[in-house]
Order: structure tokens, then C-alpha cells, then sequence
């Protein structure tokens, strides 16, 4: 029996804007536990920003005691500025073998699971490992 992607992605995906701002992306981050936000514009996929992303893009003295105004500053960036633009993306009616090689091939960590172009979900590679262990 093949396992698509649809058998083992996530359904709950959480979106934001093009204009949030990263103090939205912390918010999340801070209370979630993933590491991927789909970035959406008017309900359509616009690109992924990775809690990478987001921590690649702040300054390293953001909440430290020598926090300057130009540190907390990062934190008003907008979504647009830090996220992968066109994202690569899978249907959930393919393979897992065939969402581990667009990982693998592309360096990235997570697909966007989309049917007739609408967010139908989101696979990571941890949604991959834990189907091959079992």
C-alpha cells in the first residue's frame, strides 16, 4: 500500500498576512509548537516563513538586557520581507516518497499541501520520518 501525503499531513495549518508584522510571527512562534507559517494573500499561497527565517532576520540583542530601539526595530519588519516567495509545493494525492525527495532535493522543511490551488494542509520532514518509522 502506497501512504500519500494526504494520510499523515497536517490539516491545521496556520496562515498569516503578507503585512504582519514579526511581532505576529513571534507571538506564534512563542506558543506554537511548529515551525512553519503558510503566508497567504487574499486566501491564496504567497510563500512560507520558516521559524528560521524569522530568527535569521532578528536582531540577536531582541529581548537581551543591551536591547537597543534599533533591535526592537526588527520586530516591525512585515511577513513579505522575510518569507521563501513562490514555495514549492505538493497534492495530497501523491506519494510520501515523493514529498521526502522534493525536500531533499530543494533543502527545505516543510511542503505546502495544495489541491486545485487551495491550502488543503502542510507536511514536514518530521511528518515524513515518523511514517517511515512506523
Amino acid at each position: 500500500m502506497t501512504i500519500t501525503v494526504a494520510d499523515i499531513m497536517s490539516t491545521r495549518v496556520v496562515t498569516i498576512e503578507m503585512d504582519d508584522r514579526l511581532t505576529v510571527v513571534k507571538e506564534i512562534f512563542d506558543s506554537a509548537p511548529f515551525h512553519h507559517l503558510l503566508v497567504v494573500e487574499d486566501n491564496q499561497l504567497q510563500g512560507v516563513l520558516s521559524e528560521r527565517d524569522y530568527l535569521r532576520t532578528l536582531s540577536p540583542n531582541v529581548g537581551a538586557i543591551n536591547e537597543t530601539e534599533r533591535d526592537s526595530e526588527t520586530l516591525q519588519r512585515r511577513a513579505h520581507q522575510v518569507m521563501t516567495r513562490d514555495p514549492i509545493t505538493i497534492a495530497p494525492h501523491k506519494s510520501i516518497k515523493d514529498a521526502s525527495r522534493l525536500l531533499i532535493e530543494n533543502d527545505i522543511g516543510s511542503l505546502p499541501v495544495l489541491e486545485q490551488g487551495q491550502i488543503v494542509g502542510i507536511i514536514t520532514w518530521k511528518d515524513l520520518l515518523r511514517a517511515f518509522s512506523q
